[in-house]
């Protein structure tokens, strides 16, 4: 086999190989713990322990794709979910009214940050790093430094609570019924346009595949009580994210602004509705993990979302997203989000010294930027 299409074979099945990476993660983990890693009660704790960086994930990788990035993006999340508890706690609104109110502040700020990008011309890595500091204070302004407890109950159950077994189960035959529906359009789409047709047999098992491991997920969780809320929350959210970059009109043009801006921006494209909406959905995206966080502390912390970011930048670029932008999937970045919670969990349940983490972590991205490069999807 030539090196030339072990490269091209490599860049095809990317994701394929992240997903056996994060199989051999699982493995080394479950031989070094006695067993330990593969249990009902860990994989549920990793599951709800990688919601927060997941959902920040789903939405960085749409700003990277369209060829921005975003450095506030922890420190909005404990703004967001610090202001959440200061509604609920200090100031008595219900939950739900300062749920909204605060998705909408998310949305503000997220789009206040696209503003400063598009309109101002100030580098999206200048507006995040100056966001980041500046949230942070925020942060700490409306908490007065310190944790606000005794959230409501309602609100602790979005980030403690578990979704019955029926209804968990219910929601994964949908998911596979969906499947095989969006796989037949496909088809049918690529033939009323003349397009090769991919092989019936390799579609087949690829839904195959992915209804043992949703088969395998659910049986595991509900083992120990259910699915996780904020994990459910999560898929909720990767099928919009997934359906947005994939089968919209939007999704397209995010795509083409972050391969070439001034190329679609002569196309007739909106360039700067695009990069607005991009950072609108971040900021929203900050908003559910803000809140996810708190009710998962049942309380509003000062130091939420603490390095956020570089967790959220790294999953996406071991997911597959491009440097130079136009290229990355939302499903990518959620197993890049597993993989990086993996070895949080796994190293954790080893006693692996707090410094090595951050060196194994840090190197893991290096190489993963690194196959990036060398398999071709980050040339210009």
């Amino acid at each position: 086999m030539s090196f030339e299409l072990f490269q091209r074979l490599f860049t095809r099945y990317k994701l394929l190989a992240l997903a056996l990476s994060v199989v051999a993660i699982w493995l080394f983990f479950q031989h070094f713990t006695d067993g330990a890693f593969i249990s009902a009660r860990n994989l549920s704790n990793l599951l709800r322990q990688m919601s927060i960086t997941g959902l920040l994930a789903c939405g960085m990788v749409l700003v990277i794709i369209s060829g921005e990035i975003d450095l506030s993006v922890g420190s909005l999340l404990g703004l967001l979910g610090g202001a959440v508890a200061v509604l609920t706690v200090n100031m008595g609104w219900h939950t739900w009214p300062a749920i909204l109110a605060v998705m909408a502040l998310g949305v503000a700020i997220g789009l206040v940050n696209g503003t400063l990008v598009t309109t101002l011309r100030i580098p999206s890595f200048i507006v995040g790093l100056g966001g980041m500091l500046a949230f942070r204070g925020m942060l700490q302004g409306v908490t007065h430094s310190t944790t606000i407890s005794d959230v409501p109950e309602d609100l602790v159950f979005l980030g403690q609570g578990y979704v019955p077994p029926g209804l968990s189960t219910a929601v994964g035959v949908a998911i596979v019924v969906l499947l095989v529906v969006l796989a037949v359009l496909r088809r049918r789409r690529r033939a009323r346009l003349a397009l090769p047709l991919p092989s019936p047999v390799g579609e087949s098992l690829k839904v195959l595949v992915i209804a043992g491991v949703i088969a395998g997920f659910l049986y595991t969780l509900n083992g120990y009580g259910g699915v996780p809320l904020p994990v459910m929350i999560l898929l909720a959210l990767l099928a919009i994210f997934t359906f947005l970059g994939t089968q919209t009109v939007l999704g397209r043009h995010i795509y083409a602004v972050g391969g070439n801006a001034e190329a679609t921006r002569l196309a007739g494209v909106n360039v700067t509705a695009v990069k607005l909406a991009v950072f609108g959905l971040m900021g929203l995206m900050c908003a559910f993990a803000g809140i996810i966080n708190t009710a998962r502390l049942a309380a509003g912390s000062p130091s939420a979302g603490v390095n956020g970011e570089l967790d959220a930048i790294a999953a996406c670029f071991i997911g597959g997203a491009s440097m130079r932008g136009g290229s990355g999937t939302v499903h990518g970045a959620l197993l890049g989000a597993l993989v990086m919670a993996s070895l949080d969990n796994g190293m954790s349940m080893m006693d692996v010294e707090s410094y090595w983490q951050y060196i194994v972590k840090g190197a893991i991205l290096v190489i993963a930027v690194g196959i990036d490069v060398w398999s071709g999807s980050s040339r210009d």
